[in-house]
């Protein structure tokens, strides 16, 4: 995994519960802490951090993964502007992970193993969204979604009927949006 989202999860843990609480999750974990933004590091580790957080605050480990994600939405806003420039919707935004965002950050930090998806917008209200990753970081990419849509300022109905956890080929959401 790429240094990028150690560094983004020490940033939105400093940020909300201050830097002795991330110097906590490093303990607990056994880890260092010594993340940079184009190194490598073992998913072991990501996952780590997250055990660590979820035995702290005494959630599931994939509410931890979803609140991280939205958090780090507005940060990503803020370092790549670029890539919220010239939508005016989450779903106009998600449509790009593919073909704009994904290859970006392939060239921006070589060796991301960047999620893919797969998208059904024929519906003008729905938009289904398919995620495969050997990570299932699902709940990350949840996240992630849902601090788009607060980015756009709309309010987004999230529907999981299909999850890699539970035995899928690939996960599935069902998303409907409004201002």
């Amino acid at each position: 995994m790429k240094g990028i989202i150690f560094n983004l999860l020490e940033e939105v843990v400093t940020h909300q519960f201050g830097a002795n609480t991330w110097d906590d999750l490093l303990d607990a974990s056994g880890l260092d802490g010594a993340y940079t933004s184009l190194g490598s590091y073992a998913d072991e580790e990501a996952f780590k951090l997250v055990a660590a957080a979820s035995a702290a605050l005494k959630l599931p480990p994939a509410d931890v993964l979803r609140w991280f994600g939205r958090s780090a939405m507005p940060l990503l806003a803020q370092r790549y502007p670029v890539f919220f420039e010239g939508h005016d919707s989450t779903r106009s935004y998600l449509l790009t992970l593919n073909s704009i965002i994904h290859p970006e950050v392939r060239k921006l930090y070589p060796g991301a193993a960047t999620p893919v998806f797969d998208f059904d917008a024929t519906d003008a209200e729905t938009l289904l969204i398919g995620y495969h990753s050997e990570r299932k970081l699902c709940a990350l990419a949840e996240g992630f979604m849902q601090g788009a849509a607060d980015h756009y300022k709309e309010s987004m109905q999230l529907k999981h009927p299909e999850c890699m956890h539970n035995g899928a080929a690939k996960c599935l959401w069902e998303l409907k949006f409004s201002k």
